[in-house]
């Protein structure tokens, strides 16, 4: 069952949507790195970090970001990082990334994590672990308020296929739960990016012997991915929303996104729209959204990757500030 998850999650590549993603046997300079890093330290070409191979920048950054956060060893338990993984991708209606990373927890221990989950998504800000760990787990939120974001756009619902049988998700979660087990030495990934200054959102990093340089990285790359794909008017709009956001989802009505566009030149409009709904609210993002932006598959990747970064930053400096420590 093992082989078989394997090769249907790899093949799950299939099901990335809106982009083509480089197929492993095609990878070549930084892609190819970057794939064989993944493969190495997670077990297998996880979709989520592979759609962004269009973009090699941007797949680095995605690969750092996810692998010195949740991956490398630290800290805070491997199980811990998984349960606020899950907690955030619940709050993101991530369905997919709530299935790996439950089925993962699920596979690595019986213990539950309820206080962990609460503090995670907000509803709790008690700390429930040293605070010593806190870096690391501000670290894996803001993994996953970014890749949560990047899955809702460009995956499907599941990791599993439509007809995938009964036993899959146990099988899956023993499968991940095995290959998250084990030392995983930090900072491997730097190497993939250029340093890049710490940005003072990202302060609560600083601290640490190895996150702090490997989210300066991850930023710096996202940011210049960015300035290529949206003009300086679409970020400074989105940029302005966060800084007045409190992180409450908007709802279902895209009114407001209409509204927080209009006074942009109308050919910024679509890409706008994008980029607001997949920081604000990745879920209302659908093909139409996606199909009104055009340009090619690297210039959708920079542009979803840099607005869920700037969402990702701006709900952990949120849950930073309400943390009791």
């Amino acid at each position: 069952m093992g082989r078989i998850l394997r090769t249907a999650l790899r093949r799950s590549l299939n099901q990335v949507r809106h982009v083509t993603p480089v197929r492993p046997g095609a990878a070549t300079g930084l892609v190819a790195v970057v794939y064989a890093d993944v493969e190495a330290d997670f077990g297998m070409l996880a979709p989520p970090v592979a759609l962004h191979s269009p973009a090699p920048v941007a797949l680095a950054a995605s690969w750092a970001l996810l692998r010195e956060t949740l991956v490398a060893s630290g800290r805070a338990p491997r199980a811990v990082k998984e349960a606020v993984a899950a907690s955030v991708s619940r709050s993101n209606t991530c369905p997919y990334c709530v299935t790996v990373h439950s089925a993962t927890l699920e596979g690595l221990t019986t213990t539950t994590f309820e206080d962990v989950e609460a503090w995670a998504d907000r509803s709790s800000p008690v700390r429930p672990f040293p605070v010593e760990q806190l870096p690391e787990l501000l670290g894996v939120a803001v993994a996953f308020h970014y890749l949560n974001r990047v899955v809702n756009v460009f995956l499907g619902d599941s990791p599993l296929p439509a007809n995938a049988p009964a036993p899959a998700r146990r099988f899956l979660g023993r499968f991940m739960g095995a290959g998250a087990r084990g030392d995983r030495p930090p900072g491997t990934s730097l190497r993939l990016l250029p340093a890049g200054p710490p940005p003072a959102d990202l302060a609560w990093s600083s601290g640490h012997p190895v996150l702090g340089d490997a989210l300066a990285r991850v930023a710096a790359a996202f940011e210049t991915g960015g300035s290529r794909a949206l003009a300086a008017p679409v970020r400074d709009l989105v940029l302005d929303e966060l800084a007045a956001w409190d992180g409450t989802p908007p709802g279902l009505s895209r009114a407001w996104v209409t509204d927080a566009v209009a006074d942009l030149p109308a050919e910024h409009h679509p890409a706008a729209t994008l980029a607001l709904l997949v920081a604000l609210a990745s879920y209302q993002v659908d093909d139409d959204v996606v199909a009104a932006v055009g340009g090619d598959d690297a210039r959708l990747v920079e542009l979803v990757s840099w607005s869920a970064f700037a969402a990702a930053r701006r709900m952990a400096g949120l849950l930073h500030r309400a943390t009791e420590v």
